[in-house]
Formats: C-alpha cells, sequence, structure tokens
C-alpha cells in the first residue's frame, strides 16, 4: 500500500481523526481518544496494535521479520512498526489496520464508540 492509501483507509474509518502531535512528520490516526496507527509520513512504515502483548504481536514479526518489528515505546503493549515499503501484502496491511482499529473501538465505552 502507498502511504496516501494508508492514510485514506485510516481516515474513512467511523469516528477517525487525523492528528499531529509530535509535529508533520507523524500522523496519528485516533477514534476518540485512543490511537489506532502511527504513521510514519517520512520513513514510509506504521505502527498498529497486533495484539494484546508482545508475544502476541510476535507472529507477525515472525512471518515478516525484515519489515515487521516490536514498535518503539508502545511494543511490549502489543504494537509493531510495519514498513511500507516491505514485504508485507497490501490485503495484510490493511487487516492489521483494520484489527487494530476494532481493537480501540472496543475498548472505548460504548456511548463513545462510532
Amino acid at each position: 500500500m502507498t502511504l496516501d492509501e494508508v492514510i485514506a483507509h485510516c481516515l474513512a474509518k467511523p469516528g477517525a481523526q487525523e492528528t499531529y502531535p509530535w509535529g508533520e512528520e507523524d500522523l496519528v490516526a485516533k477514534v476518540g481518544d485512543k490511537v489506532f496507527a502511527f504513521i510514519g509520513l517520512t520513513d514510509h512504515a506504521i505502527s498498529v496494535k497486533c495484539g494484546a502483548n508482545a508475544e502476541a504481536a510476535a507472529e507477525w514479526r515472525e512471518r515478516y521479520p525484515d519489515d515487521v518489528v516490536v514498535a518503539p515505546y508502545v511494543g511490549r503493549y502489543g504494537w509493531n512498526r510495519v514498513d511500507l515499503k516491505g514485504s508485507v501484502p497490501d490485503d495484510e496491511v490493511r487487516e492489521l489496520l483494520d484489527a487494530s482499529y476494532d481493537a480501540v473501538v472496543a475498548k472505548l465505552p460504548k456511548s463513545r464508540r462510532p
């Protein structure tokens, strides 16, 4: 997927918001007040929730060891960093984005879910 396709996919989600808390190089996609994707605009990588913890997210790192690594700072919580220029197929990138969004929405109070 291209960076533009990733951004469009994320922002098409119900309730999705585009934020730049650390400057223009990093787009943070949120639903409510919760992040579901960190999108690196200069390094063409995303960080997404891939499981309940780092061990659960390890499957993706094992499948794509050159292109999926533990995400800095939040990796212990099940977040992986995915290189968009790597070997992860587009449909699997979409699957990761969708699963991350769904996991975040599920944790929102019902009154704040889109």
